[in-house]
């Protein structure tokens, strides 16, 4: 792996053919190295759980510290990602597992490409914030004032079922998106020395030439999203870390340097 004293730019890895199969074979990869390491995939993972509960107790208090924590979080969110990554590396070169050393390859991204990525995601985070409200807005602004937190009978309405259509839809859309960009570009921009343009680039290019598997991998992140969070988030303590990992091993797998 390069290091940020290195300055000659790495050689952009080609794009390979993923199937179906390494989609699982991935998956189980990503369940031995939680395996080999759990306390290492617990301790990333809780900075996703611990801002969701955060965001769940504060989105009916103080305002100001919900934004502060929405807008962070986009920011914050790569780290741990690249923490889970490079365990994966360490365990693939059989590299020890020290907790001083995963730490500091961590923090040395602050100086590297890797908090561009999360202004790009903050972007995204913004843009789809700004959306949503506005939709509220044009097709909810005219209802009668009802708490929605208490009543859904105005979700119900004609205008309530269009606009959660659009909002799904869309959503659908900018979440496509963001795993577009970041499949590929984080764990490639932790291994290479390559600018985050490059990296995103790349990673789209990945998606495009295997979007049928792709977005198989798309719908099995979000259906383990999904089931992780139903037992109040602790189900993410495990499915994060296994997700984290399986991605470093799809990376491996769609992209490669030919000899």
């Amino acid at each position: 792996m390069n290091t940020t004293t290195e300055l000659e730019a790495s050689r952009v890895p080609d794009i390979g053919h993923l199937t179906v199969t390494e989609i699982f074979a991935a998956l189980r990869a990503g369940w031995r190295d939680f395996l080999a390491a759990p306390v290492f995939g617990i301790a990333f993972s809780a900075v996703y759980v611990a801002m969701g509960f955060l965001l769940l107790i504060l989105g009916a208090g103080t305002f100001v510290w919900t934004l502060a924590l929405s807008l962070g979080f986009p920011l914050v969110a790569p780290f741990a990602a690249v923490g889970l990554y490079e365990v994966s590396r360490r365990l693939e070169a059989g590299i020890p597992l020290v907790w001083s050393e995963i730490l500091s390859v961590v923090v040395r991204e602050k100086d590297r490409q890797l908090p561009w990525i999360g202004v790009i995601l903050l972007m995204i985070f913004l843009f789809w914030s700004f959306f949503a409200h506005m939709l509220f807005a044009l097709f909810m602004g005219l209802s009668t004032l009802t708490n929605i937190s208490s009543s859904y009978d105005a979700l119900l309405t004609g205008n309530g079922l269009t606009m959660i259509a659009i909002q799904a839809l869309v959503g659908a859309g900018v979440a496509f998106l963001t795993f577009a960009l970041t499949v590929v570009s984080l764990p490639l921009l932790l291994e290479k020395e390559l600018d985050f343009v490059t990296a995103m680039l790349t990673s789209i290019r990945a998606v495009r030439a295997n979007l049928p598997v792709m977005l198989i991998w798309a719908a099995v992140i979000a259906g383990l999203l999904f089931l992780g969070m139903l037992p109040l988030f602790l189900g993410l303590f495990v499915v994060l870390p296994v997700l984290g990992h399986a991605t470093w091993h799809i990376y491996r797998r769609v992209l490669y340097d030919p000899v």
